[in-house]
């Protein structure tokens, strides 16, 4: 294949089969789409005379929907592909059927604000219509970035009013309690890693023995287990500061080194029909009885039947998260050294999601700053 010139325009097939052209013109991008290879070459070599002679190109009127369908497969290789399958979803169950056919270049702020208005109607909770208008914005800001169209209109309208739900982490009698019931289970360590690190659970399906240092006391989180471009699969951490070392507490090592006894009995057991995972050769820290990754579905409903037999109502298994995080803060861990451990972006991020925490701490710092004040008083 010869090499395009700089400047030229570019050919590409989009995933709903349609063909696509583009040109990057006086400072702008100029589209075309079609249904074969050669319709859209048509257009693009008619596009690339017109430029050469100073002549105006013939602009096609492009609908949101042909956009939001380009703007959806120009994501895909920067995003992780859980995202990429909830922008997929949105895109194709809510902004296509209710303004593809409005041309790009007309859609205005009213229009954005009638389609968050009726997804309230329908049932939607604001949150997920927040969200709704989230994608909308970020798709259209591309468009801005790609000269299409002169503003954002989805920028140009409020988000619903959300109503935040404070978390619900487990008191420390409630985690004792919860980690009686497990006594004896099969994952029972999982329970037990989970409250004593914050790990989040993709990070905790993720974990291969060759990430645990028993001696150490550590665990290395470098991938997790989550949806992938081609189904359940080790994918990346959540971000980059999610790549961490977390120090284990003595009660998680002993939980651990009796689940690695009770995880090789399973695997002489099970012998052939052991599976494992593809890319673990020392096996997965938490799998199936047949060594495959933990299915989330039914962990959670195994942690709800706990929960029930503990008498504790129902939580997440993501307030496992919550719980570890609460029980360091309010033993007077640093915050700073919560977010590294959390694997958070910011501190600020650990504060604004633990806020329900700092009463508590303001009020041990203000007893502890009484006696300091008291002791100096005294003794003046």
């Amino acid at each position: 294949m010869t090499r395009r010139a700089r400047g030229s325009g570019s050919i590409y097939q989009r995933s709903d089969g349609r063909w696509c052209a583009s040109l990057r013109h006086a400072g702008q991008r100029v589209t075309f789409s079609g249904p074969t290879r050669k319709a859209v070459t048509d257009k693009l070599r008619a596009a690339e005379r017109a430029a050469e002679l100073g002549a105006p190109i013939r602009v096609e009127k492009r609908t949101a929907g042909a956009f939001l369908t380009d703007w959806l497969d120009s994501t895909r290789p920067s995003i992780r592909p859980s995202t990429f399958a909830s922008y997929s979803q949105i895109v194709n169950l809510h902004l296509v059927p209710a303004l593809g056919d409005v041309p790009l270049v007309q859609l205005r702020p009213d229009q954005v604000d009638a389609l968050l208005r009726a997804k309230l109607a329908a049932g939607l909770s604001p949150r997920r219509v927040a969200y709704i208008r989230a994608v909308l914005r970020r798709a259209l800001g591309q468009g801005v970035r790609w000269s299409l169209i002169a503003r954002n209109p989805a920028a140009l309208v409020d988000a619903p009013r959300q109503v935040r739900h404070e978390i619900e982490p487990l008191s420390p009698a409630e985690c004792r309690w919860l980690l009686d019931q497990v006594k004896g289970d099969r994952l029972e360590a999982l329970y037990v890693v989970a409250l004593a690190s914050g790990l989040r659970q993709g990070e905790l399906f993720g974990l291969g023995w060759g990430d645990v240092d028993l001696d150490a006391a550590t665990v290395t989180v470098r991938r997790a287990w989550g949806i992938t471009a081609t189904g359940p699969g080790f994918c990346e951490p959540k971000s980059e500061r999610s790549r961490r070392t977390v120090q284990l507490p003595a009660v998680a090592v002993a939980a651990l080194r009796e689940h690695r006894k009770r995880q090789l009995s399973e695997r002489l057991r099970m012998g052939p029909a052991w599976q494992g995972e593809e890319g673990e050769p020392d096996g997965l820290v938490f799998c199936t009885e047949i060594g495959t990754a933990c299915d989330s579905r039914n962990v959670t409903k195994a942690f709800q039947r706990h929960l029930a037999a503990a008498g504790l109502p129902r939580r997440r298994f993501h307030d496992l998260r919550h719980s570890a995080a609460t029980l360091l803060l309010v033993q007077g861990v640093s915050p700073r050294v919560v977010q590294e451990i959390l694997g958070h972006s910011s501190v600020t991020l650990t504060l604004g999601t633990y806020s329900h925490v700092l009463p508590s701490l303001q009020r041990d710092a203000a007893e502890r700053m009484d006696a300091a004040l008291g002791a100096v008083a005294g003794h003046s």
